[in-house]
């Protein structure tokens, strides 16, 4: 999170922002499911300019064997930036921050995974980021949801994500990544809009009691933007391929 020097590029005197858009608008988002032959489930989604595969794999035995648990299946997930997705590139190895995100994105899924279904058995999440643009925690939790659901793994909700934040002193949805490293705040929000529920809710930054609590209306609004698109994901695979058969 940078400081208050850059903030005057990011939006205009007509409050709009350095990518052309409003405030309150996500970038352009597109989410693909079941796009990998040989993942129990999968997806694909762009989100601006962010492009992210999710392979799901499960449920399946745990190795080494003390590792299960004999009340409930357990998630385990990978997230993991390709060399070329960054301008500089990457080194290949797990960074601090990949292990981190890895950590957030488990956490921010395991209400909604049902599994208990699934004693001494292990759901793996794998999250190939191959272009980065701002927001990646977020655009990922969204293709992880889509492929544990193409998966046929029971939940209870498909969980949804957008970030909102603060930059040129307004309040904004779908920080992207100039608006991220000029910004003044970035809130990254994981939601389940069936259930009311807030997964994942982070602050990069600083904003007042007020600003904090627009920032999550602002988040939760983008979060629905994006459940619906999920869900037509979804849609267009089982539809599509029962209409072929």
């Amino acid at each position: 999170m940078g400081g208050r020097e850059a903030n005057v590029v990011l939006l205009d005197e007509n409050g709009i922002r350095s990518d052309g858009r409003k405030v309150n608008e996500t970038r352009k988002v597109t989410i693909k499911a079941g796009v990998l032959k040989n993942a129990n489930g999968s997806a694909y989604i762009e989100f601006g300019g962010n492009k992210i595969l999710a392979g799901v794999f499960g449920p399946r035995d745990v190795h080494p064997k003390h590792m299960s648990n004999p009340d409930t299946g357990i998630l385990r997930v990978r997230y993991h930036m390709e060399p070329f997705s960054v301008g500089e590139r990457k080194k290949p190895a797990p960074s601090r921050r990949e292990i981190e995100i890895s950590k957030v994105i488990k956490e921010a899924l395991e209400p909604a995974v049902m599994l208990e279904n699934f004693p001494r058995t292990a759901v793996d999440v794998f999250l190939e980021v191959l272009q980065a643009d701002g927001g990646t925690r977020c655009a990922a939790l969204d293709a992880a949801s889509v492929a544990l659901a193409d998966a046929g793994i029971p939940m209870r909700d498909i969980v949804c994500a957008c970030a909102a934040g603060k930059a040129g002193d307004a309040l904004i949805l779908d920080v992207n990544n100039e608006e991220d490293q000029a910004g003044q705040a970035d809130m990254p929000i994981g939601y389940m809009p069936n259930l009311g529920k807030i997964t994942l809710l982070q602050l990069d930054g600083v904003l007042t009691p007020d600003e904090y609590k627009k920032c999550i209306e602002l988040g939760l609004e983008g979060c629905k933007q994006v459940y619906e698109i999920q869900k037509n994901a979804l849609r267009e695979k089982y539809f599509s391929s029962s209409d072929n058969n």
